[in-house]
């Protein structure tokens, strides 16, 4: 008998799978309205100018979008996002930036560069479902800081801090996945000072960031002094351009981006070098702010669908949030009733969402789901409350 190849790593079998991506799976069958997806809506997406911009990389740069490219990414696309990011009230130049395939990659880089196994992670609790994969597979461990409606709550960010002695904090602040809250402005200049005072990194994930439907804009946590030498900010163009192109982008101190550089040459070289020719000619011919202002508007409008017939379609009891942006809503059922439960007689009725439960670290809520209003019609919507409605009535 042939001996058998030595075991998987330990991550192997510690970190699982998704259980977004498995509902998404058990929703792809037709007829079914899923508020589960984090999906941007693909009638919205720019398909003829992205075609064009495609054809134009390779009509007068195929023999550069084709070949082998420079870690740091395409100078051009580089550019583009500096002067975004700089217009959003953060200076940064080019060299500042490190192109990533999808802003998920940028996160992996940065774990990778700072974590050794058994170093400790604050999070928010509930928390981007993906990251918690990240970190485990890292081997660090997960701590989550409380919150309340309105994100961290600075006292007890400082308590962990000088408890859990972690070596980061990884947060989405606006618009947060999967509850769609955003850190008001005092907190975040708070959670800048203490992790300057006390010293460890700060993770900013900002995928949302440019979908606000109403409201002012919040600065960046990288955009307070005491933060600018020690944020990891994540960008992407998943949910302002397309997720098929898995282009984002990570801005950082200059020591943890060249580190994080090398790490990228250890996984894939480099991001796609057509994809990123291409996204940078889209930009430089498309104004992307007014197509924003279409995504925006959509959004806006099947955000409402959803949050005027929640009432009608959770059980009596039921609270939600009203997010100013984003692309998810933030459920409790009543005391006693389990998310996951429900699901269970919504996917029979032709509808799914996401519970809450897979976001948390510790103990979850079983009565919290979350649910995206982006990929369908407020026609669709209307009709996927309905169908949540009968299953909630049984």
């Amino acid at each position: 008998m042939p001996a058998q190849p030595p075991a998987f790593a330990a991550r192997a079998h510690t970190v699982g799978g998704s259980p977004v991506r498995e509902i998404l799976a058990l929703t792809e069958r037709p007829g079914v309205i899923s508020f589960a997806g984090g999906l941007p809506a693909p009638e919205l997406f720019d398909a003829e100018g992205l075609r064009a911009a495609y054809a134009e990389a390779l009509s007068h740069s195929a023999s550069r979008a084709l070949q082998y490219s420079t870690t740091e990414g395409a100078p051009e696309l580089r550019e583009i996002v500096a002067a975004r990011v700089t217009a959003r009230g953060l200076e940064t130049t080019a060299d500042d930036l490190l192109i990533t395939t999808g802003s998920q990659q940028a996160l992996t880089l940065v774990a990778t560069t700072l974590l050794d196994p058994g170093d400790t992670v604050l999070v928010e609790n509930p928390t981007y479902l993906a990251a918690l994969q990240c970190f485990g597979h890292a081997g660090a461990r997960v701590v989550a800081v409380p919150c309340d409606e309105n994100g961290i709550i600075p006292q007890a960010l400082e308590e962990a801090v000088r408890t859990e002695r972690p070596k980061l904090l990884y947060c989405v602040p606006t618009f947060q996945n999967p509850t769609g809250r955003t850190l008001p402005a005092a907190r975040r200049a708070a959670v800048a000072e203490i992790a300057e005072r006390l010293g460890i990194w700060l993770i900013e994930d900002d995928p949302y960031g440019e979908l606000r439907y109403e409201g002012g804009s919040v600065p960046w946590l990288a955009a307070h002094p005491g933060a600018q030498d020690r944020t990891a900010l994540l960008g992407s163009f998943s949910k302002t351009m397309a997720p098929g192109l898995r282009l984002g982008w990570l801005r950082a101190p200059a020591a943890l981006r060249r580190a994080a550089g090398i790490a990228k040459q250890a996984a894939d070289l480099h991001t796609s070098t057509v994809d990123q020719i291409a996204a940078a000619r889209y930009l430089d011919r498309t104004d992307l702010d007014a197509h924003l202002h279409k995504i925006r508007g959509a959004y806006r409008e099947r955000r409402d669908a959803l949050l005027s017939g929640l009432g009608e379609a959770l059980p009596t009891g039921s609270t939600w949030n009203r997010p100013e942006g984003g692309m998810f809503i933030w459920a409790r059922l009543p005391q006693g009733l389990d998310s996951q439960d429900l699901l269970k007689s919504a996917v029979a009725q032709d509808v799914a969402y996401v519970p809450g439960a897979p976001f948390f670290t510790g103990t979850p809520d079983h009565a919290t789901l979350r649910l995206s209003f982006t990929t369908h019609t407020p026609q669709e919507i209307s009709e996927g409350l309905r169908r949540l409605a009968r299953a909630v009535r049984g």
